[in-house]
């Protein structure tokens, strides 16, 4: 797949560079709700069903790029109304179970807005892709006015994170003409990880009933 050769936008970008606060202080304000959930969940039921979390903004190329397949004119208003995933959350959790709970927790936050979800657990992507996401926007508050701002938030278990990030190197190690067979394989890795992970829940499950009956 052919590179598409990017224009000249270096006056959006620099006026784009303007808002870019909104975007960081957005990503500062998802990560503090979900580590103080976190932080209440294992309080209350001494566990915490998020392993790490990690956020990135989109670069100045990417959103170009994304805006030209989209077949947008590159301006700073069809930035901000076309691209959902400038600011980007990843959270990590142990289990399948606590990417719910976790959607859950963020959906009950009152100055959280859910504008789309999509739900790859239950509809894995064809290349076997499994994880959960949703656009949210959330109120950031300056000086003068408050603006409601986007987030992208990804939610995965530890294993399908690995899967997806060496899936990710792969593709981009063949510019877009990944072979047939070695998709075929990568999928055949994704349903390992699926399967991975319904084990180690049932593990879990077994470890806590245990534990229970033992009055632990």
């Amino acid at each position: 797949m052919r590179e598409l050769e990017l224009p000249d936008v270096q006056d959006v970008m620099l006026e784009y560079r303007k808002i870019k606060l909104l975007y960081r202080s957005a990503l500062k304000e998802i990560r503090t709700k979900l580590e103080i959930l976190n932080d209440e969940f294992r309080l209350v039921h001494q566990y915490n069903p998020i392993e790490h979390i990690e956020s990135r903004l989109k670069t100045d190329e990417s959103i170009t790029r994304k805006l030209m397949r989209k077949g947008k004119e590159i301006t700073v208003e069809n930035i901000q109304k076309y691209i959902d995933d400038i600011a980007g959350v990843r959270v990590i959790c142990s289990f399948t179970p606590d990417i719910y709970r976790i959607v859950d927790m963020i959906a009950s936050q009152d100055d959280i807005e859910v504008l789309k979800t999509k739900d790859y657990m239950l509809n894995p992507k064809i290349n076997g892709y499994r994880s959960y996401h949703l656009i949210v926007r959330v109120p950031i508050f300056l000086s003068d006015k408050v603006v409601r701002t986007k987030v992208e938030i990804q939610i995965r278990t530890v294993a399908m994170d690995f899967w997806a990030s060496l899936e990710h190197k792969i593709y981009y190690k063949y510019e877009g003409n990944t072979p047939e067979y070695i998709k075929q394989e990568l999928k055949e890795c994704a349903d390992l990880v699926a399967f991975l992970d319904s084990k180690m829940l049932a593990i879990n499950e077994e470890v806590r009933s245990i534990r229970k009956d033992n009055g632990e």
